[in-house]
């Protein structure tokens, strides 16, 4: 088996398995789940779990209720060290973290496999911290799943769509869309500019996310058409930035979570 390799294990998150677990369980216990609810999406940020992680586990605790129906995982973020066409998969066997190996479903992957726009490029998923982060929360919170990675590069919001049409699924697949949200705005802007990029999740308004938003504003935007195509509404979990959880507040990073039901 070939398995792609933890970028940022010691960096974003802990390297060794019993700090990262005991790390994860910790944010996990601390956050507020959601009333009964069985979440179809989330949005996730993905910084370093001193920043993100509180907001992370605020999306993660809401699936304690559904874990043991949930089989597989779309997981799609932004690329942000590889310039790519498209939506890129990655050719190996699986993506491996400090708590073990996750198997790539290619049997799933094989419905968007003959897109015009998506390709395969380990290049673009080696570095790249965007899905490895959230990766321990779901392998501490899900008993098993097997994986559907994709990074997002020069694509259109549509581009998405269709991808995320194709591998929906029914109720034991989950998307998680992995994005952070305005980046190096001193806090009052950040949290004015990240207020705004919440209403417009909450409203499905798509058209108006772009760069300055959320990095992964393409995911986001393919996530929230084919959500109201489906009648899915987004509930807000958090919302903050690096200035409130570490960190000085001159140029900070925003998060958000969200569940989609």
């Amino acid at each position: 088996m070939i398995a792609r390799r933890p970028a940022v294990a010691g960096s974003f998150y802990p390297a060794q398995p019993d700090r990262l677990r005991r790390e994860v369980v910790e944010l996990l216990a601390d956050a507020e789940a959601a009333l009964k609810t069985s979440p179809k999406a989330l949005i996730a940020p993905h910084a370093g779990y001193i920043y993100s992680g509180s907001p992370a586990a605020a999306a993660f605790a809401t699936l304690r209720d559904t874990a043991q129906t949930l089989a597989r995982v779309v997981l799609i973020g932004p690329a942000h060290y590889v310039a790519i066409r498209g939506i890129a998969l990655p050719t190996v066997d699986a993506f491996e973290t400090p708590l073990g190996r996750v198997p790539v479903d290619y049997d799933a992957l094989k419905k968007i496999a003959g897109l015009p726009f998506v390709s395969r490029s380990d290049a673009a998923h080696a570095p790249e911290h965007a899905l490895e982060v959230e990766l321990p929360f779901l392998q501490i919170v899900l008993p098993s799943f097997s994986l559907l990675p994709l990074v997002v590069g020069d694509a259109t919001a549509h581009e998405v769509t269709q991808v995320l049409a194709r591998l929906w699924s029914g109720p034991d697949t989950l998307l998680v869309v992995s994005s952070d949200l305005s980046h190096y705005h001193r806090y009052e802007t950040a949290r004015h500019l990240d207020a705004a990029t919440a209403a417009a999740i909450e409203n499905g308004d798509w058209a108006s996310l772009g760069p300055e938003q959320a990095c992964g504003y393409l995911p986001i935007a393919g996530l929230l058409i084919e959500a109201k195509r489906r009648n899915l509404k987004a509930r807000r979990l958090s919302l903050c930035n690096s200035g409130d959880t570490a960190g000085p507040r001159d140029q900070v990073v925003g998060y958000g979570a969200w569940m989609f039901t």
